[in-house]
């Protein structure tokens, strides 16, 4: 059976998998990637008995890769109309409530509504789904290539808001060197509470994504993703 299983997953084409840093669900440590949303990912891949190299880019970069090249995954990525023609969807890996984050020595930044973030200079990262949404609320905002350029704008006061779930910021504070009370959560910004899927380049073939849906189904019965997907791991 050992045999059967190396010689099925040797045929098969070695599959590469983009995320971007998003502590604690994507992280990156001593040229590693991990956290929370990558350990079901690499759970599902291991029970489809695929294998994976896993690789961190900025957003952007991370959607242009999966989106042109078969044989690509990538996650952890809201489904929206655009977007579910042109991928396969495995099974989701994250849940985000967003809103707006600033620091937390800045008392003079006060949001209780929409219309008052709009006041606020405000970084949103490219291709994010926040973006799209935030534009329908007439927002303008500086995009930035990564959460991480997002929140690096937003320590040095280039900008005043960031846009997270506040169940994140502390492992981002950490993961930026800074107190872990550094950053404070303001305002939940109707509409983006989303799930953050893994996806597959529409052309990757049929086998491997039957593999993948199959072995999701077995990782979503587990404790561990129930967790995740709960938001308080």
């Amino acid at each position: 059976m050992c045999l059967s299983s190396h010689s099925t997953a040797s045929a098969l084409p070695n599959l590469t998998i983009v995320t971007e840093l998003s502590p604690p669900n994507q992280t990156y440590d001593n040229g590693v990637v991990g956290g929370t949303s990558t350990e079901l990912v690499k759970q599902i891949v291991e029970q489809a008995h695929l294998n994976a190299n896993y690789y961190l880019y900025p957003w952007a970069r991370a959607f242009k890769v999966a989106s042109e090249r078969k044989n690509t995954l990538i996650y952890s990525m809201a489904k929206t109309t655009l977007r579910e023609q042109s991928f396969h969807w495995i099974g989701a890996v994250a849940k985000f409530e967003l809103g707006f984050v600033t620091n937390n020595y800045r008392q003079d930044v006060k949001v209780e509504s929409l219309e008052d973030a709009k006041k606020y200079r405000l970084a949103v990262q490219r291709g994010d789904i926040a973006a799209e949404q935030l534009e329908q609320y007439g927002f303008e905002y500086v995009l930035t290539a990564d959460i991480e350029r997002s929140y690096q704008l937003l320590v040095t006061n280039k900008v005043d808001l960031v846009l997270d779930d506040p169940r994140y910021i502390q492992p981002m504070a950490e993961a930026l060197n800074l107190p872990k009370d550094h950053f404070r959560f303001l305002f939940s910004v109707p509409n983006l509470s989303v799930k953050g899927y893994l996806a597959a380049n529409i052309n990757t073939p049929d086998e491997v994504i039957n593999k993948l849906r199959l072995a999701f189904e077995d990782v979503k019965r587990t404790e561990s993703y129930k967790l995740v997907l709960s938001g308080y791991h």
